[in-house]
């Protein structure tokens, strides 16, 4: 992790007056839940679109605890009626803000497939129940908020809020809409992981601060008229390089790392800090990007240029005659503060509310510890480095054990198993870069590709300590590993292949190639097919050595920017030679602000500099070509046959069509199958689970 300037400590602050009643039970819901704590007021509402679990995988709840840690009364509204303004005000006034969030999940991916279908349930939701969220909630609650409370502040946050800070495409309408703070008419916008952020914007207004006054805090952005006089405007609006760039320098020499005072950006190539910190890049404006696409893209690569904390610039962007304002990313937290968010008093449980009902994902996640945070893979397609960052922040061995602790003593119904040690990627918990201030420098937008960095600590020693250290715990009998794997990464250590296979994969393990050809994997920024052979190797050679029969589960994208028709065939091909045949698949769905999306909506590679005759990439749109695709990927499914053989035919490759070991398609039709039209739902016939392959053979693959 970068050194950071000297900020104030999460923990540090002087608690609110409203400290002295203490720590809530849970953070209360209704008003009799108030009285019962003795508040007349909350100083702080939530309202999120998820129902309240008090457990720190759910943001309201990390949040609110956070909160009441600094001495703030905090209530939650959790799934609001949106149609009427009343269930707004079930908490009463808020005496300093009202905080607004979708959820853990974009409520847009959440209530919709990647066709545009309307899913039939909701696991953020008691029993599942769908429909119990509107689509945009972010924008639909702060409008409701502001109906019920006038001139409160509202504070915008939370993932579907934090994609959503800039002008972006949207899919499911198929248009470029404006940033979230325009349309929800908002006071202030934290994006990322925004502890830091939600303090300091808590203790100033409880100081009495007007919300319009507090402008210079990381990881926030406003509206605004003008940009502030102190700073100096770079044009990025044109199709050149991001700002100007200056000869390449050498990261390492000393003149370029001055001590940073705690408001300013630290330096990068060939810059003094002090100037990074009073520059502002101006991106293309709303309407320019919603009129031009190349511009579109352009805008997306200085966004993405701009992400890393040491070095990254406060942005700007016209919407009409106002500017969104973006102040640079917030310092990743230390691991003494990351133990702490994490050990707050959370119940770990659904609020009582929910008594007698079913939650999915409090039930996926009730048995598994995060014990990291951030990515610095950069995979295009992925938001997870645009909100959580691609700086890795690491909780402590000891805070993590206490976590498996209090599962173990807490959780009703443990039996034992924790189910997840891990995070947005298992393997990178306590990796970086080997020199704090390289990486002050960097303007990578991935540290593994094209190949991974040289710079990069890929040791998995202290990962394989910790493994063991939570195996010893008494009353735990099994940890898995469930989180996303790298592999890449992992063949560098082959001693961690060995302890994971050996004690921490439950007969299946997920992993993410996504693609077997060069043109789709490079738009991804993922490793070639060679590196998920190598860890197939180790795989399968431990699997053998401990007498464990343990398949390998591979993930593909279908559809992705990029992809052929010819490239889905490879990959067809290369499934059936290694005998995968997949249940599930998912096919490639464009989230605002990834850079995926952004090739997407443009058919332009912002991995590039892009010029206004800068070369176009295939992108897969109708859904008669995505339902194909995807039938690649279940080549052996009959109801694809009729919709493969057809296209097998088109594209010159009917020698695949027959019914021997080197075809793809056979050439019968089973009854019943197959049978499905154009733009309809298909009702596949009932599926049996299949037994386990016998040793030797490759499995079925299960998403």
């Amino acid at each position: 992790m970068p050194q950071m300037p000297t900020v104030p400590e999460l923990f540090s602050y002087r608690p609110y007056w409203a400290h002295r009643f203490g720590v809530a039970p849970v953070l209360p819901m209704s008003r009799a839940e108030m009285e019962a704590l003795g508040w007349d007021s909350c100083d702080v509402i939530l309202v999120t679109g998820d129902a309240y679990v008090d457990h720190p995988s759910f943001g309201m709840a990390l949040i609110g605890r956070l909160l009441e840690a600094q001495g703030f009364r905090v209530g939650i509204i959790a799934q609001p009626d949106w149609t009427r303004v009343d269930d707004f005000r079930r908490l009463g006034r808020p005496g300093l803000f009202v905080g607004i969030t979708a959820g853990n999940m974009d409520s847009m991916v959440n209530r919709y497939t990647a066709d545009r279908r309307l899913r039939s349930d909701d696991a953020y939701t008691p029993d599942s129940a769908p429909g119990r969220r509107p689509d945009r909630s972010v924008l639909v609650y702060a409008q409701r908020a502001r109906e019920a409370f006038g001139e409160v502040p509202i504070v915008l946050g939370g993932i579907e809020a934090s994609l959503r800070r800039v002008a972006h495409y949207d899919y499911w309408s198929d248009t470029v809409r404006r940033s979230v703070l325009v349309d929800a008419k908002a006071d202030l916008l934290i994006y990322g992981n925004g502890e830091r952020a939600i303090v300091e914007v808590a203790h100033r207004l409880a100081r009495g601060e007007p919300i319009a006054a507090i402008r210079d805090v990381r990881g926030t952005a406003f509206l605004t008229r003008e940009a502030p006089a102190a700073h100096e405007a770079v044009d990025s609006t044109h199709l050149d390089a991001p700002g100007p760039v200056p000869a390449p320098a050498d990261p390492y020499h000393p003149e370029l790392h001055p001590q940073a005072p705690a408001d300013a950006a630290m330096p990068v190539a060939g810059r003094r800090g002090a100037d990074r910190g009073r520059q502002v890049v101006r991106l293309p404006s709303f309407e320019q990007v919603r009129d031009d696409p190349v511009l579109y893209a352009h805008a997306a690569r200085v966004l993405h240029q701009e992400t890393n904390p040491g070095n990254a610039r406060a942005l700007i962007q016209g919407h009409g005659d106002r500017l969104v304002w973006l102040n640079p990313p917030p310092w990743p937290l230390t691991t003494p503060e990351l133990d702490r968010v994490y050990e707050l008093p959370y119940s770990r449980l659904p609020h009582p509310a929910y008594d007698g009902t079913r939650l999915p994902a409090w039930e996926m996640i009730r048995g598994s510890v995060n014990i990291v945070r951030g990515c610095f893979g950069g995979c295009t397609f992925c938001s997870i480095t645009v909100h959580e960052g691609r700086l890795i922040q690491s909780r402590s061995p000891a805070s993590i054990l206490r976590e498996v602790a209090e599962i173990r003593d807490r959780t009703p119904g443990f039996t034992g198993v924790i189910s997840d040690l891990g995070g947005p990627t298992a393997n990178m918990w306590r990796l970086g870069c080997r020199d704090p201030r390289a990486a002050q420098a960097c303007r990578r937008l991935s540290c593994l590709f094209p190949a991974i960095c040289a710079n990069l600590d890929t040791d998995h020693g202290p990962l394989i300590a910790l493994y063991r250290e939570v195996r010893e715990v008494p009353g735990i009998k099994r940890v898995l590993i469930a989180s996303g794997l790298r592999y890449d990464l992992a063949v560098r250590a082959p001693r961690y292949v060995r302890e994971l296979v050996t004690h921490h994969v439950g007969g299946y393990l997920k992993v993410a190639p996504e693609h077997t050809e060069a043109g789709p994997l490079g738009l991804m920024m993922k490793p070639g097919i060679a590196a998920f052979d190598r860890f197939k190797a180790l795989f399968e050679r431990f699997s053998r050595e401990v007498g464990k029969e343990q398949y390998l589960i591979p993930y593909f994208i279908a559809a992705h920017p990029g992809t052929t028709d010819e490239d889905m065939l490879h990959l067809a091909l290369w499934l059936k030679a290694n005998g995968f045949r997949l249940e599930q698949v998912q096919a490639f769905l464009p989230t605002p602000m990834a850079l995926a999306s952004a090739m997407y909506h443009t058919g332009r590679n912002p991995l590039r500099r892009l010029t206004p005759d800068a070369p176009t990439i295939p992108v897969v749109r109708k859904l008669r070509q995505r339902r194909l695709h995807k039938a690649f990927l279940r080549y052996h499914d009959p109801n694809n046959w009729p919709l493969l053989r057809e296209a097998l035919k088109s594209m010159g490759r009917a020698d695949l069509i027959g019914n021997g070991k080197r075809h793809l398609v056979p050439t019968f039709q089973p009854r019943g199958t197959g049978d499905t039209l154009e733009g309809r739902r298909r009702v596949a016939p009932a599926r049996r689970r299949a037994p386990l392959p016998p040793r030797g053979k490759r499995p079925t693959g299960r998403r």
